[in-house]
């Protein structure tokens, strides 16, 4: 059963990205390169890295909103090649942070090896990706870019000095979360749009838009898995937000609603002297159903306004990928 949910999986994400299948090509075999290494420690690492290539949507992204804003430039490919690079020192520098043990169902580069070796791995991803910008005929991607990463580097900041902030709002979370995730979707989306020179103003506000909604749905189906995904169906470790005292979306709404009792009970399953399965404790505590569903509402109605952003495009194959993209996000499992 779960083999033919993988091919499901893989043939709808295939459908997804056949609209650039040639640029996804070229922007792997850029990666490949960028990574190559003479050094035997480095290039056991980088080549470890290959396991975690999963569903390459931030890079799919570039080359989608592209083709669908009607920009054909050559270096399309190396654009996407920074982001997914970009992606992957994130990859690697958040399982330390958490603490994760596995992705894509190998043993994370922390694991493996060890902490420092990651954070360091991490910031060698950096600093290849930032390389390759320079190289490009624009500056626009180490500009967009360079903000990007100092946007995701706050979110991670405000979120560890956000923990176990149960009264915290929507809009904090929401903040959050944006700045972690959906901030590489839209820059994804704009560099696509604009590289090398914005022709269309209003047009790459509407794609970046469009990327800055879905990827803040993306983190909140995200944070919904770990709560109550099944570890071997979402390919990493899941529970992870618990143990790092993290309040998501599902458990903000749960809380906000709850008596004292559960409060007090959820409270508990974060504190410092609980010691045990976090995640099957607070799922003992309460009842997250209507937390999730009120999360994969917002997730929901976050990717229905994404699709009215492309209202301003022509129709395409592209722009039909694009509007697909939200319930691909939506309906994952993994």
């Amino acid at each position: 059963m779960k083999a033919l949910t993988n091919r499901i999986r893989d043939r709808r994400l295939a459908q997804l990205l056949e609209p650039v299948d040639v640029g996804m090509e070229q922007m792997r075999a850029c990666v490949s390169s960028e990574l190559a290494s003479d050094h035997p420690a480095v290039s056991e690492m980088t080549e470890h890295l290959g396991s975690f290539r999963g569903k390459q949507l931030r890079a799919a992204l570039v080359l989608l909103a592209a083709r669908a804003a009607g920009n054909d430039h050559p270096e399309l490919p190396q654009v996407a090649s920074v982001i997914e690079m970009i992606h992957l020192a994130t990859l690697v520098h958040d399982d330390v942070l958490d603490g994760a043990e596995v992705r894509r169902r190998v043993a994370c580069v922390n694991q493996r090896w060890d902490n420092q070796v990651a954070v360091l791995l991490g910031d060698l991803l950096y600093a290849r990706a930032f390389h390759l910008s320079t190289t490009l005929c624009s500056p626009m991607v180490s500009e967009i870019l360079s903000r990007a990463t100092q946007r995701i580097c706050e979110g991670e900041i405000i979120q560890a000095g956000s923990r176990r902030a149960f009264e915290m709002d929507v809009e904090q979370y929401e903040y959050i979360a944006a700045a972690k995730t959906a901030t590489l979707y839209r820059a994804a989306c704009e560099l696509g749009a604009a590289y090398p020179a914005a022709d269309n103003p209003e047009q790459v506000e509407a794609l970046a838009c469009f990327g800055e909604e879905v990827g803040l749905a993306f983190q909140i189906v995200d944070d919904v898995l770990d709560l109550v995904g099944d570890q071997e169906a979402v390919g990493k470790s899941v529970g992870n937000d618990v143990e790092d005292g993290k309040v998501t979306l599902p458990v903000l709404t749960t809380y906000a609603s709850a008596d004292e009792s559960v409060r007090t009970a959820i409270r508990a399953a974060y504190g410092d002297e609980f010691s045990g399965d976090r995640r099957v404790a607070l799922r003992s505590a309460c009842n997250l159903d209507a937390g999730v569903d009120r999360a994969m509402g917002r997730a929901r109605d976050l990717v229905a306004q994404a699709n009215k952003r492309l209202n301003c495009l022509d129709a395409s194959p592209s722009k039909a990928a694009l509007s697909m993209l939200g319930d691909y996000v939506l309906e994952r499992k993994w």
